[in-house]
């Protein structure tokens, strides 16, 4: 199951009491204040992992709370800390508070750790409170309760290329022929329902992440559909991958197809129509591909962008693809970046 929203509650651990003791020991009269401090409650953290692909874990249990820190005890002994709770998500994970809408933390590299609720400070014993003034202090404080909120975790899928296409344009057929990934290949539309990273394993040992987007319909950025759904993973692809029916099946013109998905990408978001992009023209090995070729080169919504024909379902090399697409991303990673 795939899950790419989640609204969970979390609360840090409440920390423990301060003691309030005297010593007594035989033969030391008046031994004085030894009540020790209460521990710290432990931290919520949120933990970036590649191992998690989806945010599924968390629609099964939605209340997560650390360990209280424990109390102080006589003869100056402390609380230890309480322990924390280390919560795995997908990289890529955008959090904000579910009750205000307002932005917390984006979790987008590898390994990112984030407190995103605290524990509370533990309580002093009486000990802390000794001074010339007050020999005998019968003083101590309770723990501080930990920090509670309420977020929303939404997976914004982070790849080098994404593919973007209309249903049955043979994104899945492509990411499985290009990568190691083994997404559902059916002869009719939405057979993908949700984002499918695959692996690129490049001769000099680079790899390439490649995003098979599900496919988008005619006013996907007003949400019709599943439109929000898929636009929100192409959001932090490096590089954009137009597949094309070439075959025109399903009665649409692929230089149509292309205005059309361009337009969706320039609605939802300004400028995403605008990253570097490649057009993979699928299905040559349809009769009517050919002809088709050549008049997508004549449209003027492509631009002088370049073309790349293929036949996902029938070729056996496809170097020269995911060489350009390499050549693309690296171009990215060696863009100054500005803040």
């Amino acid at each position: 199951m795939f899950v790419d929203k989640v609204i969970i509650s979390l609360k840090g651990g409440d920390g423990g009491n301060g003691c309030c003791s005297f010593r007594r020991e035989k033969f030391i009269p008046k031994g004085g204040p030894d009540g020790g401090d209460g521990g710290p409650g432990g931290n919520v953290v949120l933990e970036t992992a590649t191992s998690e692909q989806s945010l599924a874990p968390f629609v099964f249990n939605r209340h997560y709370a650390a360990k209280n820190g424990p109390h102080g005890k006589g003869k100056t002994l402390h609380g230890r800390k309480g322990d924390d709770i280390i919560l795995k998500v997908p990289v890529g994970t955008v959090v904000c508070d579910a009750d205000t809408g307002e932005f917390i933390v984006d979790l987008d590299r590898e390994g990112s750790r984030f407190v995103i609720a605290k524990g509370g400070k533990g309580g002093r014993g009486n000990a802390r409170f000794l001074s010339n003034q007050n020999r005998a202090p019968r003083e101590h404080e309770p723990g501080a309760p930990g920090e509670e909120c309420k977020i929303v975790m939404e997976l914004k899928t982070i790849a080098d290329v994404g593919l973007v296409g209309y249903p049955n344009a043979g994104k899945s057929t492509l990411l499985g022929a290009v990568s190691q990934a083994h997404p559902k290949v059916a002869p009719y539309p939405f057979t993908t329902l949700h984002p499918f990273v695959g692996v690129v394993e490049l001769p000099d040992f680079v790899r390439l992440t490649i995003a098979d987007i599900p496919g988008l319909v005619d006013g996907a950025h007003e949400n019709v559909g599943l439109g929000h759904a898929f636009l929100k993973h192409i959001e932090r692809t490096k590089v954009l991958a137009y597949v094309l029916d070439m075959g025109a099946v399903d009665g649409r013109s692929p230089w149509e197809d292309f205005e059309h998905l361009r337009r969706e990408l320039e609605f939802y978001m300004k400028g995403l129509s605008q990253r570097p992009s490649i057009i993979i023209a699928n299905k040559m090995d349809l009769p009517e591909s050919a002809e088709n070729l050549e008049l997508l080169r004549q449209c003027e919504a492509v631009n002088g962008l370049e073309i790349i024909p293929i036949s996902a379902a029938v070729d056996d090399d496809f170097s020269a693809l995911t060489a350009r697409l390499r050549e693309l991303v690296d171009g990215e990673k060696n863009k100054p970046v500005f803040y």
